[in-house]
């Protein structure tokens, strides 16, 4: 059979025998009302994907506007605050004994000890003796020296009294030879009256009366003189006697430091030299500790040595335990950029238990004020600060500040913040100062 012929049989009103059925009589035509849902899904469509795009066009303005993202996770926010501000330093110590003094060789000798290092010594117990000829050889030559300075002294004070009862002696014997010659004026006088003498005579008697006199003012003037002579020489005499008595009297105090005595109770710290040494005047022999006294020995950035003086408080925390201590003495010197400085305790009990090179942890008051504009610190915030990111929501805006005065924990707003706002703390070298961030959850 053709295919012509195939058609032509479909072609009638009923099927052919044998035709296959198709399904066009189940379809039924949509009314064309009902076309315009079609046109309110397309509406819906748009619009959200209007909505997406200015969502996306904010975020993009938002992340225009700010180079960095961060998580909030990763930054330390904290609150400017108002309040009872206390700047101070910190400073880590060392125990050490306040007295420990170190005994030197006073004289060349050889050094035997009595003691040995950690043994514990009363004040003024022996601690060693120094064996020295040189030392003892001098004090006996000086010791002659002065015996015979007392000799040479003794016998000027003896040729003293010959020389003023010497002059006296010249004195009173010319007072004598005045009243002579005036009784024999008197008797040359009464002659003379009688015109039994001649007039030279009478006045040989007149000028014999006036060179007694005279005599006897040399006389008297010239016992003066050698009495304030030899006193002079008595004096002279004494003064050395006594120079070489402060000699004698220094050489002996060396004998007798030629055995060393314990200046403190303690306990010995070290032997500084062997045993049965040879040793030369000022070299050290042995140091002692005192016990009872102890100081903390401190260091501090050169920065805070113009800030830290005599008598400031400080709080020594030792072992978990704190007590209160003051400030002694600041070293001028500075050293690796550091300055040492001595803390002594407030009370003597709280030394009890310490030993020596244990640490400590001090927390140096250096000033008090109310009513401070304040917030924590963070570890790169400090007075030369000049900018720091203030948050707003979920923005950080990097703002300018003056800071000033900084504590261990807190620091001082001079200008530029207000309490209640909120500041990161935290490390923002990475965002190179960039002026907004956005924090992210």
């Amino acid at each position: 059979m053709k295919v012509t012929q195939l058609k032509r049989i479909n072609d009638g009103s009923s099927p052919a025998a044998g035709a296959v059925r198709s399904t066009d009589g189940q379809d039924v035509a949509v009314a064309e009302s009902r076309s315009w849902r079609r046109h309110i899904r397309w509406y819906l469509i748009g619009a959200a994907g209007l909505i997406v795009v200015v969502s996306l066009a904010w975020l993009a303005h938002r992340w225009a506007g700010s180079a960095h993202v961060i998580s909030a996770d990763r930054l330390r926010i904290t609150t400017v605050k108002q309040g009872h501000f206390v700047r101070d330093v910190a400073a880590e110590g060392t125990i050490v004994a306040a007295v420990s003094p170190t005994l030197f060789a006073v004289a060349p000798g050889t050094v035997s000890y009595q003691v040995h290092a950690g043994d514990t010594v009363a004040k003024g117990a022996v601690l060693a003796t120094l064996d020295s000829p040189e030392l003892k050889n001098e004090y006996q030559r000086e010791r002659a020296t002065l015996d015979s300075l007392n000799a040479a002294l003794a016998h000027q004070e003896i040729e003293i009294r010959r020389q003023l009862l010497t002059g006296q002696q010249q004195a009173d014997l010319a007072q004598v030879e005045i009243k002579a010659a005036e009784r024999e004026l008197k008797r040359a006088q009464w002659a003379w009256d009688q015109h039994a003498m001649s007039e030279r005579d009478y006045q040989h008697s007149i000028d014999d009366v006036a060179t007694a006199k005279l005599n006897f003012e040399h006389a008297r003037d010239t016992a003066k003189l050698e009495r304030d002579s030899v006193v002079l020489d008595v004096r002279t005499k004494r003064l050395e006697r006594d120079r070489q008595a402060l000699v004698v009297q220094d050489l002996q105090q060396r004998i007798e430091e030629l055995t060393v005595r314990s200046p403190v109770d303690g306990m010995v710290a070290n032997l500084a030299q062997p045993e049965k040494t040879r040793v030369a005047l000022d070299t050290p022999l042995l140091t002692v500790v005192d016990l009872t006294a102890f100081e903390v020995e401190f260091h501090v950035a050169e920065s805070y040595a113009g800030d830290i003086k005599s008598n400031m408080a400080v709080q020594i925390t030792l072992g978990g335990r704190t007590v209160d201590g003051t400030v002694t003495a600041i070293s001028p010197e500075v050293r690796q950029s550091e300055v040492v400085g001595r803390v002594k305790f407030k009370s003597p009990s709280d030394q009890r238990g310490l030993r020596q090179n244990e640490r400590a942890s001090l927390r140096i008051l250096l000033d008090e004020r109310d009513n401070v504009v304040q917030f924590e610190r963070g570890p790169l915030i400090d007075e030369a600060t000049r900018a720091v990111y203030v948050v707003h929501g979920d923005r950080a805006v990097l703002t300018p500040v003056q800071l000033g005065a900084a504590s261990i924990a807190d620091i001082e707003v001079i200008r530029g913040l207000a309490p209640g706002d909120h500041v990161i703390i935290s490390d923002t070298r990475e965002f190179n100062d960039t002026p907004e961030l956005l924090i992210g959850n």
